[in-house]
């Protein structure tokens, strides 16, 4: 129905006139990127001389001018405490990107970097770096983008080694959360790595994604977004004996404007319908051959967002916003060498609250309180109720033996205080990304799971272990984590600026309390200039625990859930006549008595360049130390030489997470960014060297009493990767825009597929060969888009339809994964599965 409406306003285009102009649009903010609301907007023609128009920022911060005719233009903006500053904007046939104006507090000497958001203008501050990523919304809108999924899309510019335990840190207007529940169009920017040594952060910049959100604005407004995919349109994937039948429908927008006649009350809701009718391929050797079948995997998600923005008086501003996330797989895991009877039906609902405070105490002192509130509940159900069954590297079958359920209430608080002497920005607060009260029912592999070396151990019945869980799986627990800060940005001269700072972070469950991370930073213009900067980073950052060890640690304490692992057990039935479940050793999983928390030491130093207006080089060299980095070790496992028995027979496996690990990482970026006319585009290559020994917290050495060969090149290493993407506008043409992503290979190990050292897991390597030793082919993907606007007045109001094709892929590049180290596989040496081929996406937006 929403395409038919569309389809017939699109018809209707013809016979109504075009709006005369464009919308200029942006936002005020003081330079924490706190929004000043009521602030006074002037529009200047050129030399700055003549008035054209005027506006007031609205609740959120916003502002735009409509009608605005081709030419050059100065904005300025004036907000009561703060110095003014003014951007130059230039309107053609297309309308300018937002611009953000940012005004320094009185007293505040130093020169503010003031632009249109494009990050091609070098400065010498803190946050102005220019190997971060900054994405606006007229940005996202033209580029391809698989089924809007804007954190997908940017994650590739992260760097893994800045990456917590728990992945990438990912804040939504200054909070953290777990994952994005806003539709697509609701956001305004995107930024990755923007201030890199800020203390307000836990994690890195090159770790961390953070999203600004839209405002409702001061009038009514609209997007609908329609995007179709269909397998008509797609490549055969290399591992599909037939093209599998997939289809994915999104339908998704923003509605906003002010509540009634209240000039200081709007909102914005958001909406995101999304199915899919998925098709996972499956690839596998059984004993019958291979077996190679599409299999569906449907997928749906609902998303519903409601935010309310209120001024109260002239130096208080709350917002309010509530979300809702629900989505539902079926059939999740099945694919590669696992048989569709091994899947699992899964479901996650989340619903969150999120409120935020501004209040300007005077000229020099601003406060910002934010706090998130949220409940989710993600069950899973495995679709066979049977004993699993791995023979590894050719296929698993029987029941996946996955059955959980997982509650969480959790609570987000974050509380700054800047203040702003002369030629300082001093900034300190508590922040609390993590207060949840957790809740797990581990029904797990509790009829057990059968492990075969090859497939002629399995036509055998000769498993080399089996593992079965037996117990209380029921667990509650409340997992606290809390950081201070302080910072005090200094602009000690006009060309040169130093931003100092300090963190502490205290976790709970790991005794370890003296988490003080220093950090700095420098930017420096020789001479005054205007067109190189030089500027130097170090600081020190403190990782998560997380939930996973945790519960680990709960669980398999020896009395709630016993986990029992069988050496060479029997099969279909795993002990022989007389003997029990009960009475063998249970295994154990437990922190090392003086585990800490990991650590990473970052620092970098860089040169800026601007070559030519809005055209700018950066290169940037990047020193990354991790400490006390944590794995896992069976402290139980039998002793060499022999490796026949264990040290305490009473035990079986003893899992102890330990902080031993380390890492070495080099980075050599370059970055370049240009806006020439009407095209603009960012590239990024870097050469990465990334070692360390271990590959996270519950990985575990082959050996637990020789870790020598453990240390060498890390999992998701790419010693050299270029991304880019880039947009044009071609007038009548429409516009294109374009995504590039290239690397080298990762590593992967070379194992033998046996269990040598008896610990029942067949991990192990032939001797000598180190860990990671092999690595995978390279990987080129190449997006392309197409959309064209077609602009038109309907009752009063400016609509604007895009018709946009998406080619993802568009080369058909095989890009292989999942490659096979075990010799043990009748894979061995080759790929069991290959990234997306060639797919188009069709799309249709209005907008008003």
């Amino acid at each position: 129905m929403f395409a038919l409406i569309l389809i017939a306003l699109l018809a209707g285009a013809q016979s109504q006139p075009l709006a005369r102009g464009a919308t200029v649009s942006g936002t005020v903010q003081d330079q924490t990127t706190s929004i000043l609301p009521g602030a006074q907007v002037v529009l200047l023609a050129a030399g700055g001389q003549t008035s054209v128009q005027t506006s007031v920022t609205d609740a959120v911060g916003a502002f735009h001018f409509d009608r605005v005719v081709p030419g050059d233009y100065e904005i300025q903006a004036e907000f009561p405490g703060f110095k003014s500053a003014s951007v130059k904007v230039r309107v053609g046939a297309r309308p300018p990107s937002p611009v953000t104006i940012v005004l320094p507090l009185e007293g505040l000497t130093q020169e503010i970097a003031v632009n249109a958001g494009d990050g091609t203008t070098v400065a010498a501050n803190a946050a102005s770096n220019l190997n971060a990523i900054s994405v606006d919304a007229n940005t996202l809108d033209d580029l391809p983008m698989l089924d809007q999924d804007v954190v997908g899309t940017l994650s590739r510019f992260l760097d893994a080694s800045a990456i917590s335990t728990n992945g990438a840190t990912l804040l939504v207007d200054g909070v953290e959360v777990n994952v994005l529940g806003l539709s697509a169009s609701a956001i305004q920017q995107v930024k990755i790595n923007q201030d890199p040594y800020a203390a307000e952060f836990m994690r890195p910049g090159r770790g961390r994604i953070e999203i600004i959100t839209r405002p409702g604005g001061k009038q009514y407004n609209g997007t609908l977004n329609l995007r179709f995919r269909d397998s008509s349109f797609y490549a055969r994937n290399a591992f599909a004996a037939t093209k599998a039948p997939e289809q994915r429908r999104i339908a998704e927008g923003t509605f906003g404007g002010p509540v009634g006649n209240l000039k200081k009350t709007n909102f914005l809701l958001s909406g995101t319908i999304d199915s899919e009718a998925n098709q996972s391929i499956v690839f596998a050797d059984t004993i019958s051959g291979i077996f190679q079948r599409n299999v569906a995997t449907p997928y749906q998600r609902l998303i519903l967002a409601g935010t309310l923005n209120h001024q109260q008086g002239d130096k208080n501003t709350q917002s309010i916003r509530f979300s809702h996330r629900d989505e539902k797989n079926t059939n999740q895991g099945v694919g590669g060498t696992t048989l569709p009877e091994a899947g699992t039906n899964h479901e996650d609902r989340e619903d969150e609250a999120t409120f935020s405070n501004q209040t300007v105490f005077s000229p020099r002192l601003l406060n910002e309180a934010r706090m998130l509130f949220g409940v989710e509940r993600e069950p899973r159900t495995s679709l066979t109720v049977a004993p699993k069954v791995v023979v590894l590297d050719a296929f698993t079958g029987g029941g996946a033996q996955n059955d959980w359920l997982r509650t969480e209430t959790h609570f987000t608080l974050v509380e700054a205080l800047t203040y702003s002497p002369p030629k300082h920005v001093v900034k300190l607060g508590v922040n609390i990304p993590d207060w949840s009260w957790r809740g797990y029912d581990d029904r797990t592999n509790t009829a057990g799971t059968f492990y075969f070396s090859n497939l002629t151990d399995y036509q055998r019945a000769r498993p080399y272990s089996f593992i079965q869980q037996v117990g209380n799986g029921h667990v509650t627990y409340l997992e606290r984590v809390v950081g201070l800060f302080a910072q005090d940005e200094m602009h000690l001269l006009p060309n040169l600026s130093l931003a100092a700072g300090v963190r502490y972070d205290w976790q709970s469950y790991v005794h370890d309390a003296n988490n003080v991370a220093p950090r700095v930073s420098v930017a420096y213009a020789p001479g005054g200039s205007s067109k190189l900067v030089i500027r130097a980073g170090s600081g020190l950052f403190y990782d998560r625990i997380g939930p996973n060890p945790v519960l680990d640690a709960l669980r398999f304490n020896g009395v709630r859930l016993l986990r029992y692992v069988i050496e060479d057990p029997g099969y279909p039935v795993a002990l022989t006549p007389g003997q029990t479940l009960a009475a063998q050793p249970p295994s154990l999983v437990q922190f090392a008595p003086h585990a800490v928390v990991p650590s990473m030491l970052q620092s970098s130093v860089g040169v800026e360049r601007e070559l030519r207006p809005k055209t700018t080089l950066g290169v940037t060299i990047i020193s990354t130390r991790g400490y006390d980095l944590f794995r896992s070790r069976d402290i139980n496992a039998p002793a060499p030489p022999s490796f026949e028995s264990r040290p305490d027979p009473a035990l079986g496996v003893v899992r102890e997470i330990e902080s031993a690990g380390e890492r070495r990482a080099f980075v050599l970026e370059t970055t370049l960014r240009t806006t020439i006319r009407r095209v603009s585009g960012t590239l990024q290559y870097s050469e990465v060297r990334n070692s360390d020994d271990t590959g996270g917290v519950g990985w575990m050495p082959p050996n637990s009493y020789d870790l020598s060969g453990e240390y060498a090149s890390s999992d998701g290493e790419r010693r050299h990767q270029l991304e880019g993407y880039g947009s044009a506008n071609l007038r009548q043409w429409g516009n294109f825009g374009v995504s590039l992503e290239a690397s080298s290979g990762r590593p992967y190990s070379l194992t033998t597929g046996r269990d040598d050292f008896n610990t029942g897991t067949a991990n192990a390597r032939p001797v000598g060969v180190p860990r990671n030793s092999l690595r995978g082919p390279g990987f080129l993907n190449f997006d392309l888009r197409w959309s064209h606007d077609t602009t038109f007045v309907e009752a009063g109001r400016k609509v604007t339809l895009t018709a946009g094709v998406d080619a993802f892929n568009v080369i058909n590049k095989v890009n292989y994964s999942n490659y096979v180290g075990n010799e043990s596989s009748p894979f061995f040496g080759q790929p069991i599965s290959a990234q997306a081929p060639r797919r188009l996406q069709f799309s249709l937006r209005a907008r008003y």
